[in-house]
């Protein structure tokens, strides 16, 4: 009962349904670490980008067993639709450098360790500040209305920040891609 183990967490059906939750959740779990292992060590870029799609859909899919389905669907429009289509784009519209650089390659390995250590810092600090409080109201899930409601009145300026950064990311990509 790997999802029932969490604080505050309460099934939203009972007996077998449970256990087919723990399932998936265990296969699509396995899924998601096979796949971003080989992201992160495939030589091929566009292999990477793709694998970065299965990792991404396994998430929407942990969402959905979560009933949280506004925001599992929102995981695969915005990031599976459209920040790695962007992604594809750019790999292929841009040339990487020929051969290796040795020196350039242990930089590059000592700085994603560091990055590494200090995303798991960070993650791990958030994992037990959030499963720490108590206070969370986690009893039943959200409604798409109530997402809503916030996402346009409390959390507006995030919100209009990100579409920012996408038109900017939009417009970036069509620069890159016209020629002069």
């Amino acid at each position: 009962m790997i999802l029932a183990a969490l604080p505050g967490f309460e099934p939203l059906v009972s007996g077998d349904a449970v256990v087919a939750q723990n399932i998936a959740f265990g296969i699509l779990a396995v899924v998601m670490v096979a796949a971003a292992l080989r992201m992160v060590t495939t030589p091929n870029v566009v292999h990477a980008a793709l694998y970065l799609v299965i990792v991404l859909a396994g998430v929407a899919g942990i969402f959905i067993l979560l009933g949280a389905e506004f925001v599992g669907v929102t995981q695969v429009l915005v990031y599976i639709g459209a920040i790695v289509v962007l992604f594809l784009f750019g790999i292929m519209l841009t040339r990487g450098a020929l051969g290796e650089d040795e020196d350039a390659a242990t930089e590059k390995r000592r700085m994603a360790l560091m990055v590494g250590v200090l995303l798991l810092v960070v993650t791990g600090g958030a994992l037990l500040d959030s499963f720490g409080d108590a206070a969370m109201d986690r009893s039943r899930p959200s409604l798409t209305a109530e997402i809503g409601d916030s996402i346009f009145s409390q959390y507006i300026v995030p919100f209009e920040a990100v579409s920012v950064l996408l038109l900017a990311a939009l417009i970036g990509a069509i620069v890159v891609a016209r020629k002069e």
